[in-house]
């Protein structure tokens, strides 16, 4: 291997071979030596650390395994969906690497569905509606559609996350795509309702004062019981480990579904808004 190819500094995918590399040979490994241990080849290997393939969710996290790299900061994991997902806000991509192994979910959103309950054709209506507006690319649109559908994908697993979801009001009554669109996405609601790990709540419009938050939250419990927090605006994001300022989001929580309606009431009113009446 000729070591004048690595050049970090040439792509994202670059740097990310640069440090395997590095790592690799730290370990005083050679290329077949980290391949066996990965379960790949050495050819997938070579490839990857001199940025002629792009690096996978699956070998990211193979090689995070092989060097003791899971669920940290300095994961390749979190390198992966940087590279893949650099058009999305600061934070999230290294949020969704959390949310995929948390044991307990809890999102509150205003005017859109989240993201985790959404349709594809709910989900493609936002995406091409930003197309439209130059907000971003058709790719980058794309790439958003196929990242929620990953999200959403790994949640499917043995012991599934309890996930709690309190939207606001404006969520259900706020018309996206069209009524046929709008139908299956609430009929996706009431579904995911039904499930036994989840618990689904409206905070209706007349709690007035009483709803504790005006942006989007996202709240996980790890498997160790630590509490990550993502909260965004519309052009940033921010993710929080730190307890001392997310046990107080965790509090706030609470207190929104306390206001919130019952989920038997909330069902209720998404049939309402199905139906068309008040």
């Amino acid at each position: 291997m000729n070591r004048n190819d690595l050049n970090p500094d040439a792509s994202p995918e670059a740097a990310y071979g640069a440090r395997l590399r590095s790592l690799r040979e730290g370990r005083g490994w050679t290329q077949e030596e980290l391949a066996e241990r990965a379960e790949y080849s050495s050819v997938h290997v070579s490839a990857v650390e001199n940025g002629r393939k792009p690096p996978t969710l699956r070998f990211a996290r193979s090689v995070d395994r092989v060097f003791g790299l899971e669920g940290t900061a300095d994961s390749f994991e979190r390198e992966y969906r940087e590279i893949k997902h650099g058009s999305l806000l600061e934070g999230f991509p290294e949020y969704v690497g959390y949310e995929g192994r948390a044991v307990e979910i809890r999102l509150y959103n205003i005017g859109i569905i989240p993201g985790l309950l959404q349709t594809p054709e709910y989900a493609r209506v936002l995406a091409d509606s930003a197309v439209r507006r130059g907000a971003i690319t058709p790719e980058q649109a794309d790439e958003r559609v196929g990242f929620l559908a990953e999200r959403q994908a790994a949640l499917e697993r043995p012991r599934p996350p309890m996930v709690f979801v309190t939207m606001d009001e404006s969520c259900i009554r706020r018309p996206v795509g069209g009524s046929t669109v709008m139908d299956a996405q609430l009929a996706r609601l009431v579904e995911f309702a039904d499930l036994p790990n989840t618990l689904l709540q409206v905070a209706p419009y007349d709690i007035g004062e009483r709803r504790t938050f005006d942006l989007p939250v996202n709240l996980l419990t790890l498997p160790d019981r630590s509490l990550i927090c993502y909260a965004k605006s519309q052009a940033q994001g921010n993710l929080d480990r730190e307890s001392t300022s997310v046990v107080p989001v965790l509090t706030a929580y609470h207190q929104l579904q306390a206001e919130a309606l019952s989920q038997a009431a909330s069902v209720a009113m998404i049939e309402q808004v199905r139906k068309g009446t008040p």
